[in-house]
């Protein structure tokens, strides 16, 4: 009985935070996007010192741990996290040039994305406890499975975590993948593919994409195109290297807890395995540390990245030609599906691997097909340097800075071809 208890009420207030929208003060989100917003209106004056405070902790736990040097990637981003303290402490404490405080810039990074990410994540963890603890993933599991393995080749229980990064955010599924990449429920394949496919901006971030393009008026269509399609390009991303080729081992070369395909007596099976995991759980308490420990030390690799790795792609798009070049490797394939102002549309697409948000600031006036298509690819796109490929690298999945490269460039590529046709279509 205790242990049916544990299933329906820790799930359905995981459920409840995650995924149901709720109205508060005029604000249609999710309850964990209304704490957060909660917080920064509570306290507004502590969080910059907080975010800093955490950048600080970020920037000096790989030296304290001793793994600044392990390899070229965790020493670069060792140094980027140190950077990162730098520019964060110049922007609490209000030092540096003038181009630095630009709206686009600094306060953009610190504000928009630090501060959110800096809450989101450990409080996000607190619930995610409850929602993948108690055995609503391998309930749920049971019956997605034909859906996920033949489309996506991941197990069923991937359908909570693409479902929870659309709805809450990356950092969030993320945070999820890597809990149950570490568990052994998914493979270094399975795992990435979920990481680099599913991870996207929330819907909450996509509204705001919206507002900035002016397409507000059409948003159920950009939201379910947008939708549809990142899912149709994660289909075909896993069938492409790098992701067909990666490894089928698990985490740290562990046994592996293979999901058993289930064939019949499907709600018979997936009552057993909730109640099995509701039985197997750690203490209410424990679970709640064990999670937000992991969250918080997550968020501590992140946000420093954010704000170096961030800075440095907004520095390029806004002072230097580099993702002016990067536009004409998009160019042929905005010019083969004819959106208006090609070279324009190009441009935008490279610059999403900056920042998700800059294609948009740069098509502001373009066509609205233009418009359309670039505010599908800046979600469906996925990979971006300013947040995801620091989340990614934060956690224990075996991804490489070049390989998240390459699939940001297909992710791209098929977006367009994909998008372009759909948007002259509807609109």
């Amino acid at each position: 009985m205790l242990n049916v208890m544990k299933f329906f009420v820790f799930s359905a207030i995981g459920i409840f935070v995650f995924f149901v929208p709720v109205t508060i003060n005029d604000k249609s989100s999710i309850m964990l996007d209304h704490f957060v917003s909660f917080i920064q209106t509570a306290v507004p004056r502590a969080l910059p010192y907080y975010a800093l405070l955490v950048i600080l902790l970020g920037a000096v736990y790989p030296f304290y741990k001793n793994t600044w040097n392990k390899d070229k990637v965790t020493l670069v981003f060792s140094i980027l996290k140190v950077i990162g303290f730098v520019a964060g402490a110049m922007f609490v404490f209000n030092v540096g040039p003038k181009w630095f405080f630009d709206p686009d810039m600094a306060p953009f990074l610190y504000n928009k994305l630090v501060i959110s990410v800096g809450l989101l994540v450990p409080i996000g963890s607190v619930f995610l406890a409850l929602l993948v603890g108690y055995g609503l993933l391998e309930f749920v599991g049971i019956f997605m499975q034909p859906v996920m393995r033949p489309v996506w080749r991941t197990p069923g229980r991937s359908a909570v975590d693409a479902v929870a990064s659309f709805v809450g955010s990356y950092s969030i599924g993320l945070l999820i993948t890597n809990r149950v990449f570490k568990e052994g429920k998914y493979s270094i394949k399975e795992a990435a593919i979920i990481a680099t496919g599913f991870s996207t901006v929330s819907a909450t971030f996509m509204i705001v994409v919206a507002k900035t393009l002016d397409i507000m008026n059409i948003w159920n269509a950009y939201f379910w195109v947008t939708f549809i399609v990142t899912f149709i390009v994660t289909a075909i991303t896993v069938r492409i290297w790098p992701l067909s080729k990666m490894s089928e081992s698990y985490y740290q070369d562990m046994e592996g807890d293979q999901e058993i395909l289930i064939k019949k007596d499907r709600v018979k099976t997936a009552w057993k395995e909730a109640m099995i995991t509701a039985s197997q759980s750690p203490s209410f308490g424990k679970n709640i540390w064990d999670n937000l420990k992991d969250g918080f030390i997550m968020t501590m690799g992140i946000l420093p990245s954010i704000m170096s790795v961030g800075l440095l792609g907004l520095i390029l798009a806004e002072f230097t030609p580099v993702f002016d070049w990067l536009g004409y490797i998009f160019y042929p394939f905005t010019a083969l599906v004819q959106l208006p102002e090609p070279m324009l549309a190009a441009k935008a697409s490279a610059v999403g691997i900056a920042e998700m948000f800059l294609p948009a600031l740069l098509v502001t006036e373009a066509a609205l097909v233009t418009k359309f298509v670039i505010g599908v690819v800046s979600v469906s796109s996925i990979i971006f340097f300013s947040a995801v490929v620091p989340c990614i690298l934060s956690t224990e999945i075996p991804l490489t800075i070049g390989q998240l490269v390459v699939i940001w460039f297909e992710r791209v590529v098929l977006t367009i071809l994909i998008a372009a046709p759909i948007a002259y279509l509807i609109l």
